[in-house]
């Protein structure tokens, strides 16, 4: 059994960007530049939106941080996002998810100008991706992709079960996995909390990526030796050993599952990293104009 380790990867990949935006500054081309919309005080978003730019500042990207309170209008920031789409110095940016109720965060997405939508939610970024075309890749995707490629792991032919079908990492996977090249060329199933006979799906699977929502849903039953899992999720339960009140947990029974695998990643520490990575990543080839 080997472990994914989410963290050392990321640190390679901002260390290799970090090199690349050096030898950008020396021959006095563009720096690339990632702004963030952050509407509220939520603490999730607080946490990743800060460690964004903790890695701008890393790989020596310019970052910029736009802060609204919870009553912003939809007006206020829908012209906030048309100001950013028009600054040239922008290479690209994100508004950060979740947004309050009273704003359509549908409205907000399609209005974020396609070739700078580095968190690849936009539909153009959705539609390109999935018929193979040069396209921003959602982080966390992404992140999975880069960590099956950088660990050499098999896909084509390979059965794959997606646990969880939401736009940002269920479907967007099994598109990916699915297409022509590597990694991919697998067969793809994506299953949810409607799918009758999970469990017998699961367990055919060479490769798992749990991606529901649920901690330690998928378990030891539920897995068949030597098979690969990818966890994606990330829930914080109640814990009386932290200090912090609350420990993170997967969708994986990580203990009881991981003798089973030929690789796993853990929570935290797997795919987490990555996605960060992946912003950067995308934010460097929107600097660069390599997609659009």
């Amino acid at each position: 059994m080997q472990i994914i380790d989410g963290k050392t990867t990321s640190q390679k990949v901002k260390d290799e960007i970090a090199v690349e935006v050096a030898q950008i500054k020396e021959k006095g081309g563009k720096v690339p530049h990632l702004a963030a919309i952050l509407v509220g005080h939520d603490g999730g978003s607080e946490t990743y939106v800060a460690a964004k730019i903790k890695a701008c500042e890393y790989v020596g990207f310019k970052s910029s941080l736009i802060r609204f309170e919870d009553d912003v209008t939809e007006e206020e920031l829908l012209a906030k996002v048309e100001e950013l789409n028009n600054d040239a110095d922008v290479d690209g940016f994100i508004v950060q998810l979740p947004l309050p109720k009273h704003i359509s965060e549908e409205k907000v997405t399609d209005a974020v100008d396609y070739r700078k939508d580095v968190d690849g939610f936009h539909p153009q970024n959705v539609g390109r991706m999935s018929i193979g075309s040069p396209a921003f890749v959602s982080a966390t995707p992404q992140g999975i992709m880069e960590l099956i490629e950088r660990y050499e792991i098999e896909t084509s032919g390979k059965y794959v079960v997606v646990i969880g079908r939401s736009n940002i990492v269920g479907r967007p996977m099994s598109i990916l996995l699915s297409q022509k090249g590597y990694p991919g060329d697998a067969t793809v199933t994506v299953c949810h909390s409607r799918t009758a006979n999970l469990k017998e799906m699961c367990l055919s699977a060479d490769i798992i990526i749990a991606a529901i929502g649920a901690p330690e849903f998928v378990k030891a039953d539920m897995v068949k030796e030597g098979a690969v899992v990818i966890d994606v999720g990330t829930t914080r339960v109640k814990s009386d050993v932290t200090k912090s009140g609350w420990k993170l947990k997967g969708d994986v029974a990580y203990d009881e599952v991981a003798p089973k695998c030929s690789y796993i990643t853990p929570v935290p520490g797997g795919v987490g990293p990555m996605t960060i990575a992946s912003l950067l990543l995308n934010t460097l080839k929107a600097a660069k104009k390599e997609i659009y």
